[in-house]
C-alpha cells in the first residue's frame, strides 16, 4: 500500500500538528482516466450516509454509520472503457476490490448502474463518524445480509471489460433434437 502525509487538525499538547498517514487507493483497468486517490480525494464526490447491519463470521450482527461517495459516481468519472458501439457493453464489465488485509469481493458493474440494479454501494470514508483517512476507504455494500464482501482498508478497484463471451451461439445449438 502506498501512503502519503497529511497535516490534520490541531495541535498537540506540544504545540505541534499531528501528522496523519494517509491510505491510497488505485483505481485501474479498463479506464480512460486510471487514479490513485486518498479519503480527501474522495471527498469531492457528493456524499451519501447510510446505516448498515450485517453478520460477521467473526464477530456477529454488526451495526455501523458509514458515509462517502457512492462505488458508481467514482468509477464513471474515471471513464470506464464502454465501446458506444455495443449496446449494452457495460454489462459485461466487473469490478473488483482489494483490501489491506488480502480479502477480495467482485462486483458487476450493473450491480451499481442506476439503469440495472441501483446498488448504493459506497466507498465509505467513515465508520460512525470517525475519519478512515489513515485505514482507508471501506467498500459499503447495505444490501448485502453478510459482511464479507465489506472490503475494509481498500487498496486497489479494478474495472475488468474483458468478459466479452465467445459470440452467440452456433444455430446447430438451438435446433430441436429429432
Amino acid at each position: 500500500m502506498c501512503v502519503c502525509t497529511a497535516l490534520r487538525g490541531g495541535y498537540r499538547p506540544a504545540g505541534r500538528w499531528s501528522q496523519v498517514t494517509l491510505a491510497r487507493l488505485a483505481l485501474t483497468g479498463d479506464l480512460v482516466r486510471p487514479a490513485r486517490l486518498t479519503v480527501p480525494d474522495l471527498l469531492s464526490w457528493p456524499q451519501h450516509r447510510v446505516a448498515v447491519r450485517f453478520e460477521c463470521a467473526t464477530s456477529g450482527l454488526r451495526h455501523h454509520r458509514f458515509t462517502g461517495p457512492r462505488l458508481y459516481d467514482v468509477l464513471a468519472d474515471a471513464g470506464p472503457g464502454f465501446d458506444p458501439g455495443r449496446r449494452k457493453d457495460r454489462l459485461r464489465f466487473l469490478i473488483a476490490v482489494t483490501g489491506t488485509d488480502g480479502h477480495h469481493a467482485l462486483l458487476s458493474w450493473a450491480e451499481i448502474d442506476p439503469d440495472f440494479a441501483d446498488a448504493p454501494v459506497l466507498l465509505g470514508v467513515s465508520i460512525d463518524d470517525t475519519p478512515l483517512d489513515a485505514a482507508g476507504p471501506q467498500l459499503v455494500l447495505p444490501q448485502d445480509r453478510c459482511g464479507a464482501r465489506h472490503i475494509s482498508g481498500i487498496t486497489a478497484i479494478r474495472v475488468d471489460g474483458g468478459y466479452g463471451g465467445a459470440g452467440p451461439a452456433p444455430a446447430a445449438a438451438h435446433a430441436p433434437a429429432r
